[in-house]
């Protein structure tokens, strides 16, 4: 089941001081989904971060469920994600080393020895579905930018997480391969209760949302309750 999510007086500053972004409140039900919008240096990234508690300064409330991620310490906060949250990085974050069924089940690492057998069919079953049969390459190598968000997607989906949050899913992907992930990633929120948080220029990936946040100039310009 999805987590829901809690915000109050949520402050990220940056370096110098500067507030990047700033949310008075935002309450979401487990299970929603939700697209962000904005224009780019907006602050979308940063509201992903610290909804993954990878912002390491912030200022008020960020909690998913009964989980206050202010009060974690970092360790604590990677205990969590392990547990609980699918990341789709825009950046992929692959490892060069591994190929891409290492990459896409690699969450079952911090898995239970148990749990592990079952993320990696996850892991294999996702790859094949966003159509990545080939799976024996060295990804950095060898793989195209879209092919290299394809296992990122596998990876964010195979341990079938409370939280997926999502930084441009389908910019690296031609427009087939957008609309399947768009599908499953909604068939998932709403099948699974998975709560959904993404962030997208793709207004078909928008118009598959239930609610649509703008966040421009590092503020978030319409919360409030789901």
């Amino acid at each position: 089941m999805g987590l829901p999510l809690s915000i109050a007086r949520l402050r990220v500053p940056g370096p110098s001081g500067r507030v990047l972004l700033s949310v008075d409140a935002l309450d979401l039900p487990a299970g929603a989904l939700v697209g962000v919008k904005g224009p780019s240096g907006a602050g979308k990234t940063t509201f992903l971060n610290a909804l993954a508690g990878l912002a390491e300064r912030i200022e008020g409330r960020v909690r998913w469920g009964d989980v206050e991620l202010g009060s974690l310490g970092r360790e604590a906060r990677t205990r969590f994600r392990a547990a609980h949250v699918g990341m789709i990085f825009q950046d992929f974050l692959l490892f060069e080393e591994l190929d891409a069924a290492g990459n896409a089940a690699l969450s079952s690492m911090f898995r239970p020895r148990s749990e592990r057998a079952a993320v990696t069919a996850r892991a294999v079953a996702g790859l094949q579905r966003l159509g990545l049969r080939d799976t024996g390459r060295t990804v950095v190598a060898s793989f195209s930018g879209g092919e290299r968000q394809r296992v990122g997607i596998a990876r964010a989906l195979a341990a079938a997480p409370d939280v997926v949050l999502a930084d441009e899913p389908t910019a690296s992907l031609h427009r087939e391969a957008a609309d399947a992930l768009v599908a499953d990633l909604a068939a998932l929120a709403r099948d699974g209760g998975t709560t959904l948080v993404a962030v997208s220029h793709d207004e078909r990936l928008l118009a598959a949302m239930d609610r649509v946040l703008t966040i421009r100039d590092g503020q978030l310009l319409d919360g409030g309750t789901a």
